[in-house]
């Protein structure tokens, strides 16, 4: 393949990966990880590098369009980042000691953890109407969206903040770890932890997985484990296609944006514990 064609199909990619990454609130990294390293051999630390770029580019494509909507809880996901932020930096600094088969280990479980407690709820799409979380009465982190699909507003409840934040905080962790914009776990965590409606744990999620993601690129910089060649392609395409994932979202109904999140995560934990277990 010659550098031209490694670039364009690599944007390709990176634009599918853009739209799945806003449209379930996972960031591009979610994808971008598991095509770079299995797709076209690239080491997985210089993957994770580039990936931390595109969940930069996912969350500025698609957390304006949320905001504007109002679907992102702008008060939880500020509240909720102080943890994540922290666990990110922690991480950062550990991959330096992990070896690359434990990174394709654990990715493979957290993603397989994610989608099972996300399958679990399917059908408990409910918002909640009473909260008696001290914390969340106390930041006023309810909030309400008018959902397209069903044509109503939706108003919400936010439970479960003490739990929540040890989420994020471990979610950050394995952001740094991994490349992935935690949004894996963001979403699980805000879903089943705090009670939050799918939709707008997705979109709270793209709004906050582009500050974690700046807190440890900073360190993967220095380290020259950021590659301009596979991370502008990557930035570029991801970019575009968290743009058009942004518009799509409020159209479709919550368990739709919960299946296919399941679905997706499912798909790329088979093939990390794959290549983790069997390289």
């Amino acid at each position: 393949m010659t550098p031209l064609d490694f670039v364009v199909s690599l944007a390709l990619v990176s634009v599918a990966a853009g739209v799945l990454g806003s449209l379930i609130g996972l960031g591009g990294g979610v994808i971008i990880v598991p095509a770079l390293t299995l797709l076209y051999g690239v080491d997985i630390r210089l993957a994770i590098g580039a990936s931390i770029v595109s969940v930069i580019a996912t969350s500025s494509g698609a957390a304006a369009a949320y905001v504007r909507e109002k679907m992102t809880n702008l008060r939880a996901g500020m509240f909720l980042e102080i943890a994540t932020t922290t666990g990110a930096v922690s991480g950062a600094y550990l991959t330096t000691v992990l070896p690359a088969r434990f990174l394709y280990v654990l990715f493979g479980l957290v993603l397989g953890y994610s989608s099972i407690a996300t399958f679990r709820k399917r059908h408990a799409d409910q918002p909640l109407l009473v909260s008696n979380d001290r914390i969340a009465n106390y930041f006023d982190l309810h909030g309400s969206y008018y959902d397209t699909a069903e044509r109503k507003e939706i108003t919400y409840k936010v439970v479960g903040t003490k739990p929540g934040l040890v989420l994020m905080y471990v979610a950050g962790l394995v952001s740094a770890l991994l490349g992935i914009g935690s949004g894996a776990l963001k979403v699980p965590a805000m879903d089943s932890a705090m009670h939050l409606p799918m939709k707008v744990s997705t979109a709270t999620s793209n709004f906050m997985i582009g500050v974690t993601a700046a807190a440890s690129a900073g360190v993967y910089f220095i380290r020259g484990q950021i590659d301009p060649i596979i991370a502008a392609p990557v930035a570029a395409g991801v970019l575009l296609g968290a743009t058009f994932g942004a518009r799509v979202l409020g159209k479709i109904t919550s368990r739709t944006v919960r299946m296919i999140f399941v679905v997706v995560l499912v798909a790329i934990s088979l093939e990390m514990l794959q290549k983790g277990v069997f390289p």
